[in-house]
């Protein structure tokens, strides 16, 4: 696989579903952007070979990242097995965070599968200003919340509270696992 190729059918398609979901035309996408309308009609159609700053200025115009044109369009249900999803892991405890679901366009959320080792505790900064996480245990039993107001949960249990000050996970017990969605103010 030539790796310094773009992959032309995923930007194509995220182009299209970004300029549709904006309600604009390709004359308005094109105009927003500073590139000839028949730039954006050869990208859209999977023909064009657009460079950096062409996606960039694309990304401006239709208020989305850069990264978003580098994105699948789902057709189909999107499935990540267990243990196959993007894994990021603490430095200080044995954390670890498994990105199941990105933001999509107007929504203000992502969604986590973590994993805490027995006995661990990791110390979380604040977040944005604003940032809610709900928390669902699945597994074992965890500490957390903002330091000094924490609370105990069980399998099953529910929880929010504001990721905008310091706050913990610890678990109480082993194979503690959590289902988070980190909810982002629009402020």
């Amino acid at each position: 696989m030539d790796r310094s190729k773009a992959p032309l059918d995923v930007i194509a398609a995220a182009v299209r579903q970004e300029r549709e979901r904006a309600g604009l035309s390709l004359s308005e996408v094109a105009k927003r952007a500073g590139i000839a309308k028949s730039t954006l009609h050869q990208l859209e159609g999977g023909t064009g070979n657009p460079s950096v700053e062409t996606l960039w200025a694309l990304g401006v115009a239709l208020d989305v990242p850069f990264g978003r044109f580098f994105e699948p369009v789902a057709l189909a249900p999107h499935v990540i097995r267990a243990g196959d999803g993007p894994s990021i892991r603490s430095e200080q405890s044995d954390y670890v965070g498994t990105l199941l679901a990105a933001c999509p366009p107007g929504a203000r959320r992502d969604i986590y599968l973590i994993t805490i080792g027995a006995d661990a505790v990791r110390q979380a900064q604040a977040h944005t200003p604003g940032s809610i996480e709900h928390i669902v245990v699945m597994s074992g039993a965890v500490r957390c919340g903002p330091v000094g107001q924490t609370v105990d949960l069980n399998p099953m249990d529910y929880a929010s509270f504001p990721g905008d000050v310091p706050h913990v996970y610890e678990a109480l017990a082993a194979n503690t696992a959590l289902a988070l969605v980190m909810e982002h103010s629009s402020r």
